[in-house]
């Protein structure tokens, strides 16, 4: 059977994740990809095509004057409205195009929210500058590109010249880029993960996420929570259902505030930054199988058989100023009084970058697991703290 897979930039979950599960599963992978240099350094293996991916048009032809798909996947955020398109077109299993139009865009998904009376947020689409200052924005508010990713250009504002400001200082980086004003939601910020085929959903946990210091959202580290209360828990997935979402993997920010809980975003993917591959590897299923075959039109089982006994948590080492990187940790594997630790360094000693505000600016990730959290915490502080990370500017 043949899979296309739909990529931008080489990631770990495809590296780690999808390209072994699909050999698992016996696929012959296609990639395509705007960067096909880039991705042949990393997947020599693989038949790469170069394809104009964020055109779903582009992508049609190069599948159609190629082999006849079974699959077409894709695992990027940037890329879903395109694969369910092309998914749609050769008349295979795939998400609707329009859900995925409806959660990538973070003003439609507000819209939509309110008009089947899901939840609203007070939400407004930047146009003029000077029309929006004096407009009755609610202060807090958030500034976010309508189309971001990872905490990029998101940053909390708290009166009128500062909104222009930093409305002005993003689009100076994103020209032409839409961006969105909204209130900001308080609360303890969270994400459920699921996994679904149209007709059955799991919830396979979640995380709590612990943010730095406000005015910006960087993520820094998740700690793994097994099973949201249930009120929670229903509320987010009758928003999911509200949006159309069901089908294949997603994951869900959200934030909860006296017991209410209410959407941050919804990104209509696996979730990243290796909390895909500490799920698959705590919940001892195979979590990226089981993606792929929704997508080649086999339903999931009705129990995933996943261990609940597991406890785990993620810590990102951050960059806190722009420069050079000329000393870090390298990649390790071990286990101390029953905890798993797997570090992956992120950035090489002696590349320079600036600061992002966003987790490009993550130097690398320390994966945890256990079965008690007390050891696991323990684990991390004692890891982290026989390391060095040194950047000089």
């Amino acid at each position: 059977m043949r899979m296309y897979l739909l990529a931008l930039n080489p990631t770990d979950s495809v590296t780690e994740g999808f390209l072994p599960a699909a050999a698992r599963l016996g696929l012959d992978v296609t990639l395509l990809t705007d960067q096909p240099d880039a991705h042949r350094s990393v997947y020599p293996e693989i038949e790469i095509l170069e394809c104009d991916v964020r055109d779903f048009r582009a992508v049609v032809t190069r599948i159609s004057t190629h082999h006849r798909p079974d699959g077409v996947f894709t695992n990027s955020d940037h890329l879903q409205t395109q694969a369910a398109l092309a998914a749609d077109y050769f008349g295979l299993s795939g998400k609707d195009w329009w859900v995925t139009l409806r959660t990538k865009d973070k003003a439609e998904m507000r819209r939509h929210l309110t008009s089947v009376g899901a939840d609203t947020v007070w939400s407004t689409e930047v146009s003029d500058l000077a029309g929006l200052a004096a407009s009755d924005v609610p202060y807090p508010c958030v500034v976010k590109p309508r189309e971001g990713v990872a905490s990029e250009d998101v940053v909390l504002v708290d009166g009128p010249e500062e909104l222009v400001a930093r409305c002005t200082e993003i689009r100076s980086r994103r020209p032409g880029a839409a961006l969105v004003v909204e209130e900001y939601l308080p609360g303890e910020l969270y994400t459920l993960e699921t996994l679904g085929d149209g007709h059955i959903r799991h919830v396979l946990g979640g995380f709590h996420t612990r943010v730095s210091p406000p005015p910006y959202f960087i993520e820094e580290g998740l700690t793994f929570v097994a099973a949201h209360p249930k009120p929670v828990v229903d509320q987010v997935l009758a928003q999911l259902d509200a949006l159309g979402v069901g089908f294949g993997a997603c994951h869900t920010e959200f934030v909860v505030h006296e017991g209410r809980a209410r959407i941050i975003e919804v990104n209509y993917r696996a979730i990243g930054d290796q909390c895909d591959l500490l799920l698959a590897r705590l919940l001892e299923i195979p979590l990226f199988e089981h993606i792929l075959r929704t997508h080649l039109g086999e339903r999931l089982p009705a129990d995933l058989g996943a261990r609940r006994d597991g406890v785990a948590r993620l810590e990102y080492p951050c960059a806190e100023s722009a420069g050079t990187l000329i000393a870090a940790p390298a990649a390790s594997e071990l286990t101390a009084d029953g905890v798993r630790l797997t570090y992956r360094p992120l950035r090489s000693v002696g590349e320079r970058h600036d600061v992002y505000r966003t987790n490009r600016d993550f130097l690398g990730v320390l994966r945890a697991m256990g079965t008690d959290q007390e050891a696991v915490d323990k684990a991390v502080a004692e890891f982290l703290a026989g390391q060095r990370w040194e950047i000089q500017r």
